[in-house]
């Protein structure tokens, strides 16, 4: 059997088996024969994510091959489990449409940037799973199950973001909306500079971000605003993008539709721990974690800490669940040594009420998580009532969702 290796490098095993389903009858036939087996399955899609949320010795399911979009109108579009974000979002465009919000990484399949609560950066934008209006999936028991507002409607909240622990997710529809463009700036000025003007930015911005790079002490700063003026979520006031100033004037200046705007070639490959963070404790935290960078860490951390923001949700397992949030993510240069520094990072994070991005480094276990999330329970019965066998509960998964406080 050959090895998996996730994009960063940092994750690898051998499954005993690597099952890659063409079609929606096969999955269901794989999970009803692992039930009757005793055997397990884990569903991976892109392999983006650096956490262990797919490692398995047993059933490693690829839903490579269930990619394409299946339907779509004015305002839902329904694609397969497997269809990458840059795929999805050319599919997309070719008839008329693009997707609300995107993150800055296009290689991950739909499902599995949903399901770990990918996200973007805007105060009206929610994670990406907030576009997902319906998901079809294949349970532990085997059974299909649609789960949209129509069907199955007290599951939603659950599925919409739900760690491949419910099933294996073949389809899932999106909110979607007519095709526009976007204006993208970049510029950079002192850290200093970019905190007192973040409120500012953040509110008169469609999306706004910034990367703080420790050994300067400088950000870039990244705007993207509508070219038609138009308004998505909200009712956007003039974009604040200073031309000139000691900053200096912005490097970079594009436009384009959303799906070649706002993702970003990565061609050096970084580990990362990101934690979600009530809005309202960010300004606290980013002054202990840049003060322990600069004390601590600053002479191996060759990478950036990203800034984003997040509106709240209502989905269980959400990291923005009933609270805006600001996102910090520290990046590692692969080559570089992680470790010592993220964990350092966490401790801040935790003092300050933040959550840990799913698809990242992080240390927590459940008896950490459980009071991080206020329908956590819920999602726990949720998912026995769907995998009563734990055909997907893998001995990772279980460290995260059933381990005793």
């Amino acid at each position: 059997m050959r090895q998996f290796v996730n994009w960063s490098g940092s994750l690898s095993f051998t499954p005993r088996e690597l099952a890659e389903p063409a079609d929606e009858d096969a999955v269901r036939e794989l999970v009803v024969r692992a039930r009757q087996d005793g055997r397990t399955i884990r569903p991976v899609g892109s392999g983006h994510s650096s956490s262990p949320l797919a490692r398995t010795d047993d059933i490693l399911l690829s839903v490579d091959r269930l990619a394409g979009v299946i339907t779509e109108d004015a305002d839902r579009a329904r694609v397969w489990a497997g269809t990458k974000l840059k795929a999805l979002g050319e599919g997309l465009y070719d008839a008329g449409l693009a997707m609300d919000n995107l993150g800055d990484v296009d290689y991950q399949s739909i499902a599995g940037a949903t399901a770990t609560g990918t996200h973007g950066t805007g105060i009206g934008f929610g994670n990406l799973c907030t576009q997902v209006t319906g998901v079809r999936l294949v349970s532990g028991t085997g059974e299909v199950l649609d789960i949209s507002a129509d069907d199955n409607a007290d599951l939603l909240p659950a599925a919409r973001l739900s760690l491949g622990a419910l099933g294996v997710v073949t389809q899932v529809t999106l909110d979607v909306q007519p095709h526009y463009e976007l204006h993208r700036r970049a510029w950079c000025a002192h850290i200093d500079w970019t905190l007192d003007h973040l409120a500012e930015l953040q509110h008169t911005n469609r999306n706004m971000d910034f990367y703080w790079y420790p050994r300067s002490d400088e950000t870039q700063i990244r705007t993207l605003n509508r070219i038609d003026g138009g308004s998505d979520v909200r009712v956007w006031a003039a974009p604040r993008v200073p031309d000139s100033g000691p900053w200096g004037a912005p490097h970079e200046i594009r436009s384009g539709p959303i799906h070649r705007t706002i993702p970003q070639e990565r061609d050096l490959r970084f580990e990362e721990i990101e934690y979600m963070l009530p809005s309202e404790a960010f300004p606290a935290c980013f002054a202990e974690v840049r003060r322990r960078i600069l004390q601590r860490h600053r002479t191996v951390v060759g990478w950036r800490v990203l800034v984003r923001s997040i509106a709240a949700d209502d989905i269980w397992l959400s990291n923005a669940y009933g609270r805006p949030t600001t996102t910090i993510a520290c990046l590692q240069n692969t080559s570089l040594p992680y470790e010592d520094y993220f964990r350092d990072m966490e401790a801040v994070f935790r003092q300050y009420g933040g959550r840990p991005h799913w698809g990242k480094k992080h240390w927590l276990t459940a008896g950490d998580l459980r009071p991080l999330y206020p329908r956590w329970d819920d999602f726990r019965e949720a998912r026995r009532r769907l995998d009563p066998d734990g055909v997907f509960l893998s001995p990772d998964l279980a460290r995260l969702l059933e381990e005793s406080r």
